[in-house]
């Protein structure tokens, strides 16, 4: 069928004037858009169906300050070696982590052991437990005394700090009152925000009252072409959802003046950990996966795979014959796809292809998503229009949306097979099989050990993660910086 309408131009009168017959799909639609139409063609834009799904927020601006962590931190990080032998002293900690433990606060000092009551014995597993006295004058820092640290008698009341190395874990506990004391500082709950810009998209079609007296004559119903239509509207939108970046600017716009665009972060830049993948998958690697999803501070209900063309192909190929314990079903799911699910012992994750990865290409990436961990902002419904276009003999008719889609919670796991650098502000991922030699001394990258490796340290035990800190290997305990 000769198509000579350009695709992208409205059918008006002078439109068609230079057309020698038939229509271009999409050129034409009577539109009359709700949630069932975009139910439609789902397995396509997987994306946009949970956008769908998810917790509907309804904002009254286009730009929203997204808490993507609700609960407040739970550990801070000493970032200087902390000399011993005193009966209080300061503890340096990370920016921003000063104020968090108010006076009265107990903390855990993760890996620095503890004594016994009589304060003559160290008490190897049995963590040392500092208190919060006052902070420092000068840095903020927060000056802390031993619970249960080391006495020269057992007589004694005060107890003196053990050494406390650079990278030390505090975890945040109850605080603890003197017998007579009501009054206490309230908790420093400071969530660090998100500026999410919600990105408005249309769609606008044209159809001339001459085409609509020669409508018999084409080959399509107007019915089939608004299918077309809004499925291209769709996949679009989902590549946006995907992989758009954030952006805000102004437009001079002929008899109204300075407008605002705004354009929304796509998912991909929004995930906090990012699993940098290289060689095979195993079996041993996907319970690692399950296992870092569902055993954080944030545990979601479910785990789901959108992934790309190749990761999909590498984890169907995984050989599961040693590890009866893992069951691998197909089944429907709550959102109506059939899925592949696999049962670990941690949690299921059902796996599912996503298109749109492939034609960004990202084929060999996935995200392993929390389905209950996704917040849709709405600052305009989306609601069809139809109109007379002035000065021509054609109605207007189309769709508009105003919204954008953000991650809540730190359970959220990008994997990257492409080798590509991540978010801002994401802690970067690997796993490591080898147990005869360590990896490469490299700042910034957290390496979960599938196997034990004492080439790192003879701690380093299958299931630990560890990162170098400069100078030498720390187990990581896999807070979230935020």
């Amino acid at each position: 069928m000769n198509t000579s309408i350009v695709p992208g131009q409205g059918a008006t009168v002078d439109a068609l004037a230079n057309a020698t017959g038939g229509i271009n799909a999409g050129n034409f639609v009577e539109v009359d858009i709700d949630q069932q139409l975009f139910s439609f063609n789902s397995d396509d834009t997987p994306l946009m169906n949970l956008m769908l799904r998810a917790k509907r927020v309804k904002v009254n601006s286009p730009e929203v300050d997204h808490y993507m962590i609700d609960e407040p931190k739970s550990t801070l990080t000493t970032t200087a070696n902390v000399a011993g032998n005193q009966p209080q002293v300061m503890l340096p900690v990370q920016p921003g982590e000063e104020n968090l433990p108010r006076e009265f606060t107990t903390m855990l000092v993760k890996g620095v052991d503890g004594y016994d009551r009589s304060g003559q014995t160290q008490t190897p597993g049995k963590s040392l437990m500092v208190f919060v006295v006052g902070h420092d004058t000068a840095t903020g820092n927060p000056i802390v005394r031993p619970v249960n640290g080391r006495k020269n008698s057992p007589d004694e009341e005060v107890s003196l700090m053990p050494p406390v190395p650079k990278g030390t874990k505090l975890v945040l506990l109850a605080n603890s009152l003197y017998e007579t004391q009501k009054e206490v500082d309230p908790d420093l709950i400071v969530p660090q925000p998100t500026r999410v810009y919600l990105q408005k998209r249309g769609m606008n079609q044209v159809v001339s009252d001459y085409f609509e007296s020669q409508r018999k004559r084409t080959p399509f119903s107007k019915a089939v072409v608004a299918e077309q239509a809004i499925a291209n509207f769709k996949v679009r939108g989902n590549r946006t959802l995907w992989a758009g970046r954030a952006g805000k600017f102004q437009i001079n716009v002929p008899k109204l003046g300075m407008q605002t665009v705004y354009s929304t972060e796509g998912l991909r830049w929004q995930f906090k950990r990012e699993l940098q993948h290289t060689g095979r998958w195993t079996v041993e690697k996907i319970i690692a996966l399950a296992k870092m999803f569902f055993t954080g501070e944030d545990v979601p209900k479910t785990a789901l795979l959108l992934a790309g063309k190749d990761l999909l192909e590498q984890i169907q190929c995984v050989d599961f014959s040693r590890h009866p314990e893992i069951q691998i079903t197909t089944k429907t799911n709550s959102i109506g796809w059939s899925v592949t699910n696999f049962h670990t012992v941690f949690g299921d994750i059902e796996i599912k292809r996503e298109p749109t990865l492939d034609r960004l290409g990202w084929s060999r990436s996935g995200a392993l998503i929390g389905e209950d961990r996704l917040v849709h902002y709405v600052y305009s419904a989306e609601h069809s229009f139809q109109d007379r276009m002035e000065g021509h003999e054609a109605s207007r008719s189309g769709i508009l949306i105003w919204d954008a889609l953000a991650l809540k919670g730190s359970c959220h796991i990008w994997i990257d097979g492409e080798g590509e650098i991540g978010g801002e502000d994401a802690e970067c991922l690997q796993m490591w099989d080898r147990a005869d030699q360590a990896p490469a001394s490299v700042e910034g990258i957290v390496y979960y050990l599938v196997s034990d490796c004492p080439a790192i340290s003879d701690v380093a035990k299958s299931g630990s993660m560890w990162t170098f800190d400069g100078s030498a290997w720390k187990e990581y305990t896999g807070e979230i910086r935020i």
